[in-house]
C-alpha cells in the first residue's frame, strides 16, 4: 500500500480520538464510531445494512446489485452510526475503510465516499485490509498498554469468501494453507440450498443442528491429512449425492440430524487444521474469526481442542464476526498505535487478498 507511515508522537496518547470505521467490501454497508483512549477502545456505535433481501433470489452475491445498494445505503447507515454514537460529524478525527480484497465494485464505494468525506474534514483516511480487520476485532477488549504489537499467532480466517490459516508476526502474514476450492462459508450455502433451505444456509443450519445428532452421517473430511489446505468442494457433491440417494422426504424428516453432521465434518477439519498448524509453528495462540467463526459448534471444537494442547483461543465477540465497521477502525487503530499506518488519503481500492 502507497503512503508513508504515519509517525507517533508523545502528545498522541494524552489525546482521545474518534474514528470513523466504514466497511463494503461485498454485500454489507457497514460504519462504526470508536472512541480511543490510551486505555480504552470504545465502540459507540457499529451499524450495518445487510443486503440479504436483494441477493436472496439469485441464491447469492450479485455484484453489481451490491454496489448499487451501497451506493444507496452508505450515507443513511453513517447517519444512524453517527446518531447511534451522539457524535457530530465534525468530531471525527480519523476514518478508516476497507481497501481490499472484495467485489471491485463495492470496494469503490466505500473508498470513495471515505476519501472524499476525508478531503471534507480535512482529516487523515487510511485503507485497510478487510482480512486483517477481522483478526484485529479480535483484540478491541485489549486496548490498555498495547501499543500496537500482538503476540505470535496462527489466525483461521474463515467466512464466505475465504477460508486461510494465517501466520500474524506483528503485521507480517504468512499464508500457510488455504482452500483450494470453496470456502467455509460456501460450503454452508450452497450444501444449505441441497437441502432446500434458504440464503444465507450458514445461520439456518446452525440452528437446526442444535437439535441433531452430529454422528447420525459421517460426510467426508477432504484433505485430511498432514497439509494445511482445505477443500470443500468435494462436500457439497458429497451432500447431494446423500439427497439423491435417500429423498427428500427423508432430508425433511431428518434434517437437524443431517445438517448436525454437515457442521460437525465442516468444524472438525477446520478446528483439527488450525490447532496443528499452530503445534507445527510453536505458537501458542490461536486467533479464529471471519463470519463463520460465529458458529457455536465450530467455537467448542477449536476450544476443546486448543485446551487439550495448552493453546490460547482468541476470539472476537459474535456481534464481531460478520463483516463491520468497528473491525476495521480497530486495526487501523492497532497499525497506528504501532506505526505502521499508512498516511495516505489517495489510497486506492483493490480486489486482491493481501
Amino acid at each position: 500500500m502507497a503512503g508513508k507511515f504515519s509517525p507517533i508522537d508523545s502528545d498522541w496518547w494524552k489525546m482521545t480520538r474518534l474514528w470513523l470505521g466504514i466497511e463494503s467490501s461485498c454485500d454489507d454497508t457497514a460504519c462504526a464510531i470508536l472512541e480511543e483512549r490510551e486505555d480504552s477502545i470504545k465502540i459507540l456505535s457499529n451499524c450495518l445494512y445487510s443486503q440479504i433481501d436483494e441477493h436472496k433470489a439469485w441464491g447469492g452475491v450479485v455484484p453489481e446489485l451490491a454496489s448499487r445498494a451501497h451506493l444507496e445505503k452508505i450515507i443513511p447507515v453513517l447517519e444512524q452510526a453517527l446518531e447511534n454514537a451522539k457524535v457530530n460529524i465534525k468530531e471525527i478525527n480519523q476514518i478508516a475503510f476497507t481497501a481490499c480484497p472484495g467485489l471491485m465494485g463495492s470496494l469503490l464505494v466505500g473508498a470513495n465516499f471515505a476519501q472524499g468525506l476525508a478531503k471534507d474534514l480535512n482529516i487523515e483516511c487510511h485503507g485497510i485490509n478487510h482480512l486483517e480487520g477481522h483478526i484485529y476485532a479480535a483484540f478491541l477488549h485489549a486496548a490498555k498498554g498495547n501499543h500496537g504489537e500482538l503476540p505470535l499467532l496462527i489466525t483461521l480466517i474463515v467466512s464466505g469468501g475465504h477460508t486461510e490459516l494465517v501466520l500474524v508476526n506483528n503485521f507480517e502474514y504468512v499464508s500457510i494453507g488455504k482452500t483450494r476450492d470453496d470456502a467455509a462459508g460456501e460450503a454452508f450455502d450452497k450444501s444449505g440450498k441441497v437441502l432446500g433451505l434458504g440464503y444465507p444456509a450458514g445461520v439456518e443450519i446452525s440452528r437446526l443442528a442444535k437439535n441433531g445428532n452430529p454422528h447420525f452421517f459421517e460426510f467426508p473430511r477432504a484433505l485430511n491429512d498432514n497439509s494445511f489446505e482445505f477443500s470443500f468442494s468435494g462436500l457439497k457433491t458429497a451432500v447431494l449425492r446423500y439427497v439423491q440417494t435417500n429423498g427428500e422426504e427423508f432430508v425433511k424428516e431428518h434434517i437437524s440430524d443431517i445438517c448436525a453432521s454437515l457442521q460437525e465434518a465442516i468444524a472438525d477439519i477446520l478446528s483439527l487444521k488450525t490447532v496443528n498448524a499452530a503445534k507445527k509453528n510453536k505458537v501458542e495462540n490461536i486467533v479464529l474469526c471471519g463470519g463463520v467463526s460465529a458458529n457455536y459448534r465450530l467455537r467448542e471444537l477449536m476450544n476443546e481442542r486448543s485446551q487439550k494442547e495448552g493453546i490460547n483461543l482468541i476470539c472476537p465477540e459474535p456481534s464481531l464476526c460478520t463483516d463491520n465497521g468497528a473491525m476495521i477502525a480497530a486495526a487501523a487503530i492497532f497499525r497506528k498505535r504501532a506505526g505502521v499506518l499508512t498516511q495516505n488519503n489517495e489510497v486506492k481500492a483493490w480486489s486482491n487478498l493481501w
